[in-house]
């Protein structure tokens, strides 16, 4: 999967978590706040800067992220 637009990993920004475009949110905020039942409105206006598409977009990669293929390594 290629990244969401508004996603970006920069090692300069929060350690290099996923992290909404221009801004110092992480993915894991977003989907956290969601997980404890704040609905998207709360969420945007807590913080102004975003908008709907970049919960749709931290969404998206959240969903790409739990899909990935787990594979075990064993030393020789």
């Amino acid at each position: 999967m290629k990244l969401p637009e508004r996603i970006v990993l920069d090692p300069d920004i929060m350690g290099g978590k996923p992290c909404i475009r221009g801004t110092r949110v992480t993915v894991g905020l977003v989907v956290g706040m969601l997980s404890k039942g704040h609905d998207r409105q709360e969420i945007l206006t807590l913080y102004p800067y975003l908008r709907s598409e970049d919960i749709d977009a931290a969404l998206e990669y959240a969903a790409w992220r739990a899909e990935e293929k787990e594979v075990s390594v064993t030393g020789g």
